[in-house]
């Protein structure tokens, strides 16, 4: 039994659910890659934010019909916890307990019991609030559960289950910020680095514009991970393009017989371009030709069509069990886990993705491109190229 849903904006830049209505699949600059004609993926939150909001770049595949369906088994084509293993060599690490914190706006009554049944799904350990391995606040540091939204819980979901799928061993700290402002994020970024154990924050949320850097982004021994964005070249997102942040890219994933196992292409919905905030001294070393800190400095599976993965949102109004997600929102917290399971986040851990010495374990992406700029901001390269940063994961020896 499939149960249907889809997402509709509300005049305030939040999602509902509705069950019965069907909308087109939202329009992005570079749309998704697709499986068949038929198949696309739209934005599970509001892709133009009002001032001092951010969105979520989460999205969803659709069915023939145009809307996202949730199912009671996972979907077939839905990458899984072995797949992104499998795919980042990561299978059999441990991160020693070590925690990866996830910012998110909004609340989510159901993202525990929700989390639980995707672990159980596939035979991940339990991580509840019970054994120690969760555990949620609010921007505050308290208990209290801000207002939800729909589509940040699907966001939400997204981010646990892609940590557990990476990570099955890390502790998961979720802090929901009160809505979905800037302000309001970045308090939450705040508390969550002031959590013991905490040594990756992962924000799969952004907005474009001229943002300054901001203290709140900017916590050495912790790495600040965040998504470039899902509008193909269009100059990325903050706080991918903060000076002090891990920005992460996106690649599209697909399973051959090579001794991998995989092959990757830049995902042409990747955030790519140049920030308005001063260029890093590490990155000198990549030659990007930004003069201002290039947004991607690191990425992952994004395109939700191939290596999007199959998560459980069933509490989500609507929702009704397993969808098939992906954006950079996917690609975020992937890499705040394998930051976790490297144990190696001293100072500001971007730097270690420029080192020669690290980047020869990790897989480059050399094929594909996000838009029209050329090499290397939007069309990929050897070495560092703007949709895919410094390449992918390949075990934590790259990091």
């Amino acid at each position: 039994m499939n149960r249907k849903f889809i997402f509709s904006g509300l005049a305030a830049g939040a999602l509902a659910v509705s069950a019965l209505a069907a909308i087109q699949p939202a329009a992005s600059a570079m749309p998704a890659h697709a499986t068949s004609a038929s198949s696309h993926a739209v934005h599970v939150c509001a892709t133009h934010p009002k001032p001092g909001h951010a969105t979520c770049f989460a999205m969803a595949v659709t069915a023939a019909n145009g809307k996202v369906q949730g199912s009671l088994k996972p979907l077939a084509a839905g990458f899984t916890p072995t797949q992104i293993q499998n795919a980042y060599k990561l299978t059999g690490l441990s991160s020693s307990g070590r925690t990866v914190a996830i910012v998110d706006a909004f609340g989510y009554p159901g993202l525990e019991s929700d989390l639980a049944t995707y672990r159980s799904n596939f035979g991940l350990p339990a991580c509840t609030t019970g054994n120690g391995c969760f555990k949620r606040m609010d921007q505050n540091g308290g208990s209290s559960n801000p207002p939800t939204d729909p589509g940040w819980d699907v966001e939400q979901a997204l981010d646990v289950d892609a940590v557990s799928a990476a990570c099955p061993d890390c502790k998961i700290l979720v802090v929901q910020a009160t809505s979905n402002s800037f302000a309001n994020l970045e308090a939450a970024v705040n508390r969550a680095a002031l959590q013991p154990g905490v040594v990756a924050i992962s924000n799969s949320y952004g907005a474009a514009g001229n943002f300054a850097n901001n203290s709140a982004y900017n916590h050495p021994g912790i790495a600040v991970v965040a998504s470039s964005g899902d509008g193909g070249f269009d100059g990325g997102s903050y706080p991918a393009a903060d000076s002090n942040v891990v920005g992460v890219g996106g690649t599209s994933v697909f399973a051959d017989g090579s001794s991998r196992g995989f092959h990757e292409t830049v995902w042409n919905g990747a955030g790519s371009g140049c920030g308005h905030n001063a260029k890093p001294s590490w990155q000198n070393a990549a030659n990007t030709t930004c003069a201002t800190k290039a947004v991607s400095d690191i990425s992952a599976a994004a395109d939700p069509n191939n290596g999007g993965m199959s998560i459980y949102c069933g509490s989500v109004p609507g929702c009704g069990g397993f969808i098939q997600v992906g954006g950079t929102s996917e690609a975020s917290p992937l890499i705040g886990a394998v930051f976790a399971l490297s144990g190696n986040t001293p100072g500001y851990p971007a730097k270690l993705l420029y080192k020669a010495k690290k980047a020869k374990f990790r897989f480059d992406v050399t094929s594909g491109s996000n838009g029209n700029c050329g090499i290397p901001v939007c069309t990929a390269r050897v070495g560092w190229d703007g949709p895919t940063g410094n390449g992918t994961p390949n075990g934590v020896k790259s990091f």
